[in-house]
């Protein structure tokens, strides 16, 4: 039977094996089996201490046969063995009913595979699957070499699928039949590579840890070549794009923001802002990325590159992810434009525009107004939310998307907006979670990169420490008296929950504190504290006295804006509020943020969080409060935070402590985005050479024409359902 890549498993292995891969791995074809590679490998006696086991993990685990016992079952009918294995240093009890296995004989060695269960404070396995490795036919060549252990399933243990690679490995006349190298051999040749099956080879049966290292280095490259070559033809597709100019007209709205800016720019965003402006300049669209410190003036640089927009006849669309900072832009933008935002009003300047908010909460009156403006143009400036994407909203021209907080939005959010251009429109994507390197190459690498790193002057900084609450209680009373201090010098403070409190509508979930691994999923933490049974608390306790209030996404939007107002002007003192405040509120006297329960947030998050304080002239002070360890890896990571206010060294540390899937989102780390043992963190040098050799590749007149096995790779990336996965994390 002739056997290429793509032959159904079931034609090779049987319709029962065929089956449960397909069903509980993903796994149809004969490439998909060569691409599941090991997770690790193993000498026998090599493997982890069995002491690092956990209550409930599912293992594969290589160990020795000590001692075998069988004996009568006292409360019920049949016998009971009992199989003590050894790693070499730790030890496993194995237990099987009924003579099962009890053939198993001192000093055998085995793998075995099971849910770890625990008996009178000690580990076992009840009934684990087993293979044992007696030197037959079926293991002399891998008795010799590493033991490579895969990811399982149920049904599929580890040696099946070991069996079933070796059993391809042979197929077809070798490898070297069965595979063709997509990989031009100058590419090859040029960055040390082993050939494609080669490197499939040595990865499922090395017999050196250098020949592991050389196969994952090979098979790494190609995933991050057809990654980058789906990107730099997105990027190509781009440039190629009709699009309008929007020249910079002078005397116009862009002057008048220019001299209504109560500040002077910094260096940072007058170098973007002259970026932004020769791009709009030019008649392919504009895609770019801008990211940003918290605090480092992103909106102004956007807002500049708007007015440039509206100067030249067309319209600027701001999606933002939530209503309280809809709100506050468009509140921000009118005042900052005064009569030229205020076009066609009594008091308003007719060489202005109009600046029209779009939410979903808007009363049905102020909608049918909101939609006229912004189909007949007399909208230059647009600011929404979702709403914005809805079908009934029309543009009369629309010349620029900028969407703030890109992390919160997917790639179609982004088209739909796009889609309502009559001509495609430039595109400014803003953040404020700084990104590595390696992730800007790759989920945003289809967008050029502009970073403001420098923050205006006159802002008083903001140091951050870590209340160990369980360790310490006293430190918790002294934050409080702290926050006190601070309300009684004029200043004002946040505290921030994770979770809402008993309120009427859908369960009461936590508001978007998502981002913080969890150390021990499924244990017995008690729930987040709620920002509703927190301020009862504050307002009976430490904070009786002080004008209190509460802010969350449960609320109307008209509860929402009057209590954002009510802190805006200072008549509420102290804001208690979930992650609604994350992203983009300004309140400049606010000093203080208390964030209870920190360790339930993600490392960006946290400094999302902190970036609200200190945006004035005082210095500010963000008290992470925990009764997490110090010591453990929850309490390191706080530390870590606190330690420093770079957010892009905090980045780094994000990426360092989630998980690559996290970072990547869910669909995007399994078997049909491609990525299998490429690392955004480790793999920095490997994913910028082969950006390089991607952008040259296609910087030819043929492109990939000369290279079928490549082009066939990225058609393969580029049809799937999921590899939109390149702009959604």
């Amino acid at each position: 039977m002739a056997v290429t890549l793509q032959t159904p498993l079931a034609r090779v292995l049987g319709p029962k094996t065929a089956g449960s891969m397909a069903e509980q791995l993903d796994l149809h074809t004969v490439r998909d089996l060569l691409r599941h590679y090991p997770r690790r490998y193993a000498r026998r006696g090599e493997m982890a201490r069995l002491d690092d086991l956990q209550v409930g993990d599912r293992v594969t685990v290589l160990a020795q046969v000590k001692s075998v016992e069988t004996r009568r079952m006292r409360q019920r009918r049949g016998s009971l063995t009992e199989v003590t294995v050894s790693d070499g240093g730790s030890t496993l009890k194995l237990v099987f009913f009924n003579h099962r296995h009890a053939h198993l004989g001192p000093g055998e060695w085995g793998l075995f595979a099971g849910t770890v269960g625990q008996y009178r404070d000690r580990l076992q396995l009840t009934h684990p699957d087993m293979h044992l490795l007696r030197g037959d036919g079926d293991d002399d060549d891998w008795a010799r070499a590493l033991v490579p252990i895969y990811p399982a399933s149920k049904d599929v243990s580890s040696w099946v699928i070991q069996k079933s690679v070796k059993l391809l490995l042979g197929a077809g006349g070798g490898l070297g039949d069965l595979v063709v190298d997509p990989l031009p051999e100058e590419i090859r040749a040029r960055h040390g590579l082993l050939p494609l099956a080669a490197a499939l080879l040595d990865i499922h049966r090395p017999t050196t840890s250098e020949d592991i290292e050389r196969a994952e280095r090979r098979l790494k490259w190609d995933e991050a070549l057809t990654l980058q070559l789906t990107l730099a033809a997105r990027r190509r597709a781009a440039a190629l794009e009709p699009g309008v100019a929007r020249p910079r007209r002078p005397g116009g709205l862009l002057d008048a923001v220019d001299a209504a800016l109560p500040f002077a720019l910094t260096e940072g965003q007058r170098e973007v802002g002259e970026e932004l402006a020769g791009e709009l300049d030019r008649d392919q669209p504009m895609h770019r990325l801008l990211q940003g410190e918290v605090g480092s003036g992103k909106t102004v640089v956007a807002l500049r590159a708007m007015a440039q927009v509206v100067d030249a006849g067309g319209q600027a669309a701001l999606l933002a992810p939530t209503e309280v900072l809809a709100a506050q832009h468009a509140r921000g933008i009118r005042e900052l434009l005064g009569p030229l935002g205020r076009a066609g009003e009594l008091d308003g300047d007719p060489e202005g525009t109009r600046v029209v908010l779009l939410t979903g909460s808007l009363k049905a009156a102020a909608r049918r107004q909101a939609l006229a403006e912004v189909a007949e143009g007399r909208a230059g400036i647009v600011v929404g939310t979702h709403a914005l994407l809805q079908e009934a909203v029309e543009f009369a021209d629309l010349g620029l998307v900028v969407v703030d907080e890109q992390h919160r939005f997917g790639v179609e959010q982004r088209d739909a907006l796009r889609a309502k251009g009559t001509r495609p429109p430039h595109v400014l994507v803003m953040t404020a979670t700084p990104i590595p390197r390696t992730v800007a190459m790759t989920v945003y690498g289809d967008l050029e990169t502009s970073t403001l790193r420098q923050l205006p002057s006159g802002r008083g900084g903001v140091s951050s420490s870590v209340v160990p609450a369980a360790e310490k209680p006293a430190w918790l009373d002294r934050a409080w008296a702290r926050l006190r201090e601070e309300v009684a010098a004029g200043r004002q403070a946040y505290v921030v929950c994770p979770r809402i409190g008993d309120v009427s509508g859908p369960d009461d979930q936590p508001e978007d504190a998502d981002g913080a691994p969890e150390e021990n999923p499924g244990s017995d933490r008690r729930p987040p504290l709620a920002v509703l049974d927190v301020a009862e608390l504050l307002r009976a306790g430490p904070l009786a006295g002080l004008r209190l209030d509460v802010l969350h996404g449960r609320m109307t939007p008209e509860e929402k804006d009057a209590a954002m107002r009510a802190f805006a002007t200072g008549e509420t003192q102290v804001l208690v509020a979930t992650t609604v405040v994350e992203v983009g509120v300004d309140v400049p006297n606010a000093t203080v943020m208390v964030v209870m329960d920190a360790d339930r947030f993600g490392v960006s998050q946290l400094h999302q969080l902190r970036g609200r304080v200190a945006r004035g002239k005082h210095a500010g002070l963000c008290l992470l409060v925990s009764e997490a360890p110090t010591s453990s890896p929850t309490g390191l990571r706080l530390a870590s935070v606190a330690a420093t206010s770079d957010g892009f060294e905090l980045a780094r540390l994000d990426l360092e402590t989630r998980r690559e899937g996290d970072v990547l989102g869910a669909a995007q780390s399994g078997r049909r985005s491609g990525i299998r043992l490429l690392s955004l963190l480790e793999d920095e040098e490997l994913i910028a050479e082969a950006r390089a050799v991607a952008t040259a590749l296609l910087a030819t007149e043929r492109g990939l024409a000369d290279h079928p096995g490549l082009a066939a790779e990225v058609a393969a990336l580029a049809t799937d359902e999921r590899a939109e996965y390149l702009e959604k994390a």
